[in-house]
């Protein structure tokens, strides 16, 4: 699909922002992959699956992927996205935790934000190989925000406490983590297989 997963977005092919040394690269090849499965299969379309407007999807794909994939994307068939507010509070959450003036940083909030609407692992939605890439990539562009996860809790489930906790919202009763009947949910590895794995291998997504 792409030439390489790590280098799929080729040398002299950048986007119209800097990448963290290949490894922004790796990430959106990741996301991309995980787009155009999706397409394909007729599960959404290639901004309903990226949360990006056709505009960015477009440039992004121009730059990104070798010129024979450009039409898989069936750009001209998709519609800007229309975040609901769920999204679009993890999508103001990130920003307001990213990298000042970093237009990547914007890019993988609106992904970030959309991806986690799934149902997997938020690494596993993002076609990532492991937790911790996606541990690396927020670290990178939501410096602040990765920094409040001290206690290595699950991603999805760490950005709805800080949301919840924006609120004036509190989560539960018990007065630590530890003695929470949820705590598995919240703290449990996060274990299973890469989303390219899955779909490379033949098995069926849930």
């Amino acid at each position: 699909m792409f030439a390489h997963r790590d280098g799929g977005l080729g040398t002299g092919q950048r986007p119209g922002f800097e990448l963290e040394k290949g490894f922004d690269q790796h990430v959106l090849a990741c996301v991309l992959s995980c787009a155009l499965k999706e397409v394909e299969a007729g599960e959404a379309t290639a901004t309903d699956s990226t949360g990006l407007s056709r505009a960015e999807l477009r440039d992004l794909v121009a730059r990104c992927c070798p010129a024979i994939v450009i039409d898989a994307f069936a750009l001209e068939e998709a519609c800007d996205p229309e975040p609901e507010m769920e999204e679009e509070l993890l999508h103001d959450l990130l920003l307001a935790h990213a990298r000042p003036r970093d237009p990547a940083s914007a890019c993988f909030a609106k992904i970030i934000a959309r991806r986690s609407m799934r149902n997997d692992h938020l690494w596993q939605d993002l076609g990532l190989v492991n937790r911790a890439e996606l541990s690396r990539l927020l670290a990178t562009h939501f410096p602040t925000l990765a920094a409040g996860n001290t206690q290595n809790m699950k991603w999805k489930k760490f950005f709805y406490r800080k949301l919840c906790e924006a609120e004036g919202f509190s989560l539960c009763t018990v007065p630590s983590c530890r003695e929470c009947s949820e705590f598995e949910g919240c703290f449990g590895p996060e274990e299973g297989e890469s989303r390219l794995t899955r779909i490379n291998s033949g098995i069926a997504l849930d």
